[in-house]
């Protein structure tokens, strides 16, 4: 029996030493599947919306960033836009006043011209009635007027002249002409040596500049017409202005008249 008891018991000790290690290798290969089935099934547990949100959020954050960069270079660009535009007014607004200062000064220079253009007209209109008024005084003392006062005539006052004269005359060249110019004398100094009352001789005629010219009164004459016929350069002239020009009369020929003009 204690034999039986004995064997039973080693049998027991046994089984129970060889199923310690099994059932410790279990437990061991069960904690080594375990984090397998945990790491499996971490995917379906781990879905973290947090982790994959900052992504979205960055990204939202930059284009935002952007979004705010294009529209300050957008207000940059309507900035320097609107100062272009006030500097573009500016200089119309400088070209207006510069174009009304120009008006201004054309609608003086106008006024101007116009008040030259009176005082041109009455001056002429002055210079008209003094001419009308010497023609008028030379006709009342022309040798034709003082011949009929006198009861005597014209042909009987002209003067006698030798045959020297006469021999002088002839030997004179033909007038080289000139023509009518726009010099003037002055009313007072032509009043203190010009007209009737100022008579002289010409002399002969000289040549400048090719073309005959004499001297009388600080001035210088040409001839426009030819020397009258029967006139002799040695007979008393005088200079007076009449129907707008300056012309020669020689008291002992009335009617006749040689133009003249002022040489500067």
């Amino acid at each position: 029996m204690k034999h039986v008891q004995l064997l039973s018991t080693g049998v027991l000790l046994l089984l129970l030493g060889i199923a310690a290690p099994i059932s410790a290798q279990e437990r061991h290969e069960e904690e080594a599947q375990a984090p397998k089935h945990e790491d499996q099934a971490k995917p379906a547990k781990e879905a973290k919306p947090e982790k994959q949100a900052k992504p979205v959020k960055q990204q939202q954050a930059k284009g935002q960033e952007k979004q705010q960069k294009e529209q300050q270079q957008q207000a940059k660009g309507q900035e320097k836009q609107q100062k272009e535009q006030q500097q573009q007014a500016k200089g119309q607004e400088k070209q207006q006043k510069e174009q009304q200062q120009q008006a201004k000064g054309q609608e003086k220079q106008q006024k101007e011209q116009q008040q030259q253009a009176k005082g041109e007209q009455k001056q002429q209109k002055e210079q008209q009635k003094q001419a009308a008024d010497r023609e008028k005084q030379g006709r009342a003392n022309s040798p034709q007027a003082m011949s009929r006062q006198e009861g005597g005539s014209v042909s009987s006052q002209r003067p006698q002249r030798s045959s020297q004269d006469e021999a002088r005359q002839r030997s004179e060249p033909a007038l080289r002409l000139s023509t009518r110019g726009q010099g003037r004398i002055p009313d007072a100094h032509f009043r203190s040596h010009f007209g009737r009352g100022h008579r002289f001789s010409i002399g002969s005629p000289r040549m400048v500049n090719g073309y005959s010219r004499f001297q009388y009164g600080g001035y210088w004459f040409g001839f426009v017409e030819p020397w009258p016929e029967g006139w002799y350069y040695t007979d008393e002239v005088y200079i007076d202005y009449v129907d707008g020009g300056y012309y020669m009369f020689n008291p002992y020929y009335p009617g006749v008249r040689v133009a003249i003009s002022v040489v500067f």
